[in-house]
């Protein structure tokens, strides 16, 4: 049935380490649903967030926990509750026996623990490493779309969605062969049918983890207002807005970097340039906040 979804003794993704181990079982509406278990005699730490508007709650399903709150030792088992909203200190908690939690959070962290998304970014690494152009080209663009995003007031979850597929845009990149990516003179048709290709192979691998649903933002990157991009030639709203995001951010570094046939423009020059196209390539809403934040930096 379309919107819904069921899983049967199984999670979208599992990272263990020494004392833990650490289930996602869903993801959206800038929630995360996850089952946690910690090894008894092991620390379980709820530190304070520097945002105020974060809350978490933590079910006990089965096991106990002790807790040192104001001096005080407090036990919790199964069925408690325990709730967080702008804690002011760290709290402690010991598992006197192994204990199994159910957690819900809007504070959106599993994927900087995630081992697929360590690995994607490790593939990242090795295409900046073959096109020597771009090195650390992907983190400057998610810098960018987060700032954009912020002036743009999207919420939190399409905030934290933009940031690890901003991140990850380029990955698909690892296909194309290193003379292409470094080739000095012009491209043949049969080579910029190779670079074309990197926003759909990015995406096919995104759709093979629990962050299946960013794949879209991937493929959609290069793709203009105007139907003039690629891979599908999609049109104004039929390109989601974290996309057209990244298109402007990607140009803007692109344009402002040394590459293999040219030298690096100036940042008001790059600018000009993306604002000459917008609304025939960019979306105008997205350039004005990107413009700003580019003020605001101090870089134009």
């Amino acid at each position: 049935m379309k919107g819904l979804d069921i899983l049967r003794n199984e999670y979208l993704e599992t990272v263990q380490n020494r004392s833990t181990t650490l289930s996602l079982l869903g993801r959206g509406g800038g929630m995360e649903l996850m089952k946690q278990t910690v090894q008894k005699d092991k620390l379980m730490i709820l530190f304070p967030s520097e945002e105020t508007d974060i809350h978490e709650f933590f079910y006990v399903l089965k096991g106990e926990l002790e807790l040192q709150v104001n001096g005080e030792t407090i036990h919790v088992g199964p069925d408690d509750l325990i709730s967080t909203n702008d804690l002011d200190e760290p709290v402690q908690m010991m598992a006197k026996s192994e204990v199994s939690i159910l957690s819900l959070s809007n504070s959106l962290v599993f994927h900087s623990v995630s081992e697929e998304i360590k690995e994607l970014q490790r593939v990242g690494g090795l295409v900046e490493k073959k096109d020597k152009y771009t090195h650390k080209h992907s983190l400057r663009v998610s810098q960018f779309a987060v700032k954009t995003a912020k002036r743009m007031k999207l919420d939190r979850q399409r905030m934290d969605d933009l940031f690890i597929a901003s991140i990850l845009h380029d990955i698909g990149k690892i296909n194309i062969p290193e003379e292409v990516l470094n080739k000095p003179g012009k491209l043949t048709n049969e080579e910029f049918d190779m670079i074309k290709k990197h926003p759909g192979d990015g995406a096919d691998m995104l759709r093979k983890t629990a962050y299946k649903k960013l794949a879209d933002i991937v493929e959609q990157h290069h793709e203009r207002i105007n139907g003039r991009g690629y891979p599908f030639g999609l049109k104004a709203d039929e390109i989601l807005l974290e996309a057209k995001i990244i298109g402007v951010c990607d140009t803007f570094d692109a344009m402002t970097e040394d590459r293999s046939y040219r030298k690096a423009y100036t940042s008001e020059y790059a600018m000009e340039e993306i604002r000459s196209l917008s609304g025939i390539q960019y979306d105008p809403e997205v350039v004005e906040a990107f413009e700003k934040v580019l003020q605001q930096e101090g870089k134009i």
